[in-house]
This record gives C-alpha cells, structure tokens and sequence, in this order.
C-alpha cells in the first residue's frame, strides 16, 4: 500500500543467532559472545539489518537458556557483561541493530523469585508463580507439559503444586501480579536504557490463563492440550497495552511475538497499525502443517496447496491492518530445506535458493536463522544419544514407553523435526568441527559441513549465500519488495506457488517450482530486461525443478 505507515522495522531484514551453536571463541565447544564478535564483518558482508539474539542470560539450561535464572546477567558459558556491551557498541557502529529474547511467561526454578516463592505459602513472592492445591493426591487439572508429562510439579514442602507449561524446571509467572508486571517492566526498561534495539518476545501470547484451569480435551497423549486455556488468553491484549504504555512506546525498537495458537482475528490485535501492542507476530499455521495425532512427530509432508493458502491468508487478510513476519526456519524448527524443500545434494542448492526468493519478496519482515543462507539441512542424527534437545528426548520417551509409536518410528520423526535439527554448529569452514570450536562442540556437527560452509560459498558467486546477499539488496532497493500489496494468481496449482506485488504503477511476479519436474508455465512470460533475480538463467515457458524467478510485468 503506498500510505502505509513507514517503519525501519518493516524495511528491516533479520539474522536469528542461536548463540550455543554459531561461533566458540575459547575452544569449550560452546559458542559464545566473543565468537558473534568475531563475525560481525560476516554479518555485515551478507548485508541483514538486524540480529535477533536467542537468551544469552544467566539460566542452568534446562532448555538451552529459555529457563532464565538471572535476566541482569551474562550466561559464564557465553561470556560477561562487558563483552555484551562491546557486541553491541560494535555493531551498532556496523550499523547492525540487536532485538533480544524476552522470556517471561516463566522462569528457571532457580530464579530468585521462584527460590523464595517455594519456601512457605506465605512468602512475599509465593503469588509471583501460579501455585494450586492437588485433587485427591493428584495434580489440579489434566494439562499437559509441552515438553511432555503434567505441567503441574508437586512440592512437598508446601504440599501444593505449580504450573510449568514447559519444563519442570520452568515454573509459570503469574502475570494476574501486578508487582511481577512491574519487575518485568522495570527489567526491560534495563535493557533498553542499554541500548539494545528491541525484544523478540517467547511464547508471550502465553502469559494470560484461563483462571478457571479447567480440564482441557485429550486428543492423542497421556494428557490434556491446554492450548485453548493457556494461549492468548482473556487478559493477554490488556497485560500487552500496559506493557507497551510502560516501556514500549518510549523507546524506539523493534517488538515480534511468538504467539503460538494465534487467529489472523487475534494478529490484528497482536501487531495493529495502532501500534497499541507489538509490532509483529510470528504464527505457526504454516509451520505445523502436516501436524498429526502426535503433533509434530509424524513424517508427513506438507501440501504446496495447503501451504500456498496459509501463506496467502496471511498476507492478504493483515494487509493495511497489521505486519507479517516471514520465516520458514529457527532454533524450533527443522532446517527448512529439510522441510519445504529437497536437500538431496542434487537439488539441495537450487531449492534453498528458490525457498528463499519465494519467501523474500512476499509482504513482511523477513527472518534468516544462522545457516539458512547457507542452506544447511537436517543432521538425520542415527540415534537418540545424539540428540540434546529436552522435548525430543521426552517426546521420545512417553510415546515408546506409553506403546503409541514405535522406537523406529519416533527415530524417524526426530530426524525429520527435532529441534536440534537446527542446534547443529554453524558450518564455517571445511576444518575440524567445521570451523566452529577447537574443542569438542556440545552437540555433533553435521558430516555434510565438507560440502556446505561459508568459506566455500563466500568464493562461490552462484551460491547460496551470494543469493541472499543478492535478494537482501533487491529488498532495500524497492519498496515494492516491502510495501506492495500481494495477490496470489494460482491457488490451487500443486506444483507451482505463483504470486504478484502490486505497488501503484509497478507489479512484480514471482513463480516458484515447488517440485523436482520441469513444469510447463504460460505465467512465465519474462520480458528482456524484466528479470529482477533467479536461481536458473533460463527464459523458457516452463519451470525447470525447484526454479524461481521473479520479474517487472
């Protein structure tokens, strides 16, 4: 739309890195802050705008720093305060914003708050958790973990139960407090008194309850999905007002939530050009299609149909209401030329180039998680002590030992959507540990890195890498790219996601072989000179496997 509101964020392209997995500085096979440092100059070469940093704060890492033990501290794995605050002077001076993770729907246990709240019922912070007494010896209500079993732990020394929609060792804060509001306000205030540039907010749609906590429907597992409880919930759109009223609005920065069970009804609220709450959301419809009865442990593949119109209605129903986010992959989901696209080696390169335009030139701010411009893929890990992942090893566990699916069959799913999928090192060079860390990294590196790393396609000009630096430069040179209203031309085609970007006088179409086929394509009617960018160099009226291109009509 060409009076749409302007906003660097909008216009703005973002680098997700996975700190534990990007780049070892001190050889403990950890990666850490000095290693970001260090590749800063990569960061700026590949030309994104933005790094959106995952918890980099003090946690026992019970699921990998999303159980924050201290958020006023530095992770000793990751470094210190003082090489945070160089971060971020130095990209700063790069010109490279940093958004940080927000986690407070829950803390670690061993977080200050929860350490006194679980000492006696009548302890100041007792009401900062969400504590209820047991039904006949059992936990309150039937809701499940999502990270497997109850979400409800016993305490024996109070003789009552708190909620962890997660891990057990991360307990639920209660935002119904207004004093744990405060505290949380008050520590972002901190951080943006830093400097820091904005908050990726996890699971924030989370943080209202339905305080009735009834039982919720059993629809495959051992216990009730309380996602219709626990997931924007009544006060969440009232608890985000005052959070922006509080800190957001002061500050110039950038806010994404990750709002799990989100309706495009629900977004509008979430990421209104109001500007009231946030300024955009992450949903999952596309990510969790192909979901089965167990979630997203299955082997299904996704629908190009199916996908196209999730992908559609999300771009045409927030168009002029609300601000989309565009990813396909980060540190929760599979790689995502494992998932969407082919990573066979033969045709591993030209699909990840054409995931990448399909997903660039739609309407949105684009999101790359480390390695996605490389093209890395799934490990295919062969057995489950290669896994680290806290929901993997449980998910695997419950459902073998409970007989619901077979130990060959879960291997199977974990390879194909386990989250350490994407936890693997980044792949840097062809040397020892891909280049990642002197030491022994804390999880496997994926064998293919001889084949896919930096320093390879850094020297490569048809690579991967070159291919987004090429679409990252195309985005800050036409707005059509950014604010351009998008129309979707063939919609039920299964083979071929075809769509326009319309921004007054000009159009842009964008056609995409979603297959391994050539496909005939009357759509592709390029004229000399109308090729903005592609992954072949090919004109004819047909898309060659996995071919993308986008052009001027």
């Amino acid at each position: 739309m060409e009076n749409e509101k302007r906003a660097w964020w909008k216009e703005a392209v973002v680098y997700q890195i996975y700190p534990k997995s990007f780049m070892d500085s001190n050889g403990d096979g950890i990666g850490d802050i000095r290693g970001i440092i260090d590749k800063l100059d990569y960061l700026k070469e590949l030309g994104i705008d933005v790094i959106w940093l995952s918890p980099v704060y003090q946690s026992p890492n019970a699921d990998n720093g999303y159980d924050i033990s201290d958020y006023r501290a530095i992770q000793r794995e990751f470094g210190s305060m003082d090489d945070f605050d160089e971060m971020l002077d130095k990209a700063h001076k790069m010109g490279i914003r940093i958004i940080m993770d927000l986690v407070v729907n829950h803390t670690s246990d061993e977080h200050a708050w929860f350490v006194e709240s679980r000492k006696t019922k009548e302890n100041p912070y007792r009401d900062y958790y969400i504590w209820k007494e047991g039904r006949e010896g059992c936990p309150p209500n039937n809701w499940g973990a999502v990270f497997g079993g109850s979400a409800w732990e016993y305490d024996r020394e109070t003789d009552m139960y708190y909620l962890h929609s997660f891990h057990k060792k991360q307990p639920d804060l209660n935002w119904e407090n207004q004093e744990v509001r405060n505290a949380v306000y008050d520590m972002m205030r901190w951080w943006c008194d830093k400097g820091i540039d904005g908050f990726r907010m996890d699971v924030i749609s989370m943080i209202s309850k339905d305080q009735g906590f009834p039982d919720a429907p059993v629809r495959g597992g051992l216990y009730g999905d309380s996602g219709e409880f626990t997931m924007n919930g009544p006060r969440v759109h009232e608890f985000l007002k005052e959070m922006n009223r509080e800190v957001l609005s002061k500050y110039d920065i950038m806010t994404v939530g990750e709002t799990a069970g989100v309706t495009i009804e629900e977004a509008k609220r979430y990421a209104g050009e109001s500007g009231e709450e946030l300024n955009m959301v992450f949903q999952f419809e596309h990510t969790s299609l192909g979901d089965g009865r167990y979630g997203k442990w299955t082997d299904a593949r996704v629908s190009l149909c199916d996908f196209k119109d999730v992908m559609g209605k999300w771009q045409t129903e927030l168009e002029g209401k609300a601000w989309n986010s565009l990813f396909l992959g980060n540190h929760d989901q599979p790689r995502s030329v494992s998932r969407f696209g082919d990573d066979r080696p033969e045709f591993r390169k030209t699909s990840a180039k054409m995931l990448a335009l399909c997903l660039h030139f739609m309407k949105g701010t684009p999101y790359i998680y480390q390695g996605e411009e490389l093209g890395m893929t799934n490990p295919y890990f062969d057995r489950l002590e290669d896994y680290r992942d806290v929901e993997s090893i449980h998910a695997y566990q419950e459902l073998t030992e409970a007989g619901l699916v077979s130990k060959e069959d879960m291997l199977r799913f974990l390879k194909l959507r386990s989250r350490d999928n994407a936890r693997t090192p980044m792949q840097w060079n062809g040397g020892d540990n891909a280049g990642f860390t002197q030491g022994k990294p804390w999880i496997d590196v994926n064998p293919n890195y001889l084949q896919i790393n930096a320093e390879q396609e850094r020297r490569d000009p048809d690579s991967v890498f070159h291919f987004y630096q090429k679409l990252i430069r195309l985005r800050k040179a036409n707005e059509i790219m950014v604010y351009g209203a998008y129309r979707d031309l063939i919609p039920q085609d299964e083979n071929i996601f075809a769509y326009e970007r319309i921004y007054g006088e000009k159009c842009v179409r964008v056609l995409c072989n979603f297959t391994d086929r050539t496909i005939p394509c009357e759509l592709k009617n390029c004229k000399e000179g109308s090729i903005l960018i592609q992954n072949y160099g090919d004109t004819e009226r047909a898309l060659l496997p996995y071919e993308a291109v986008a052009f001027w009509i």
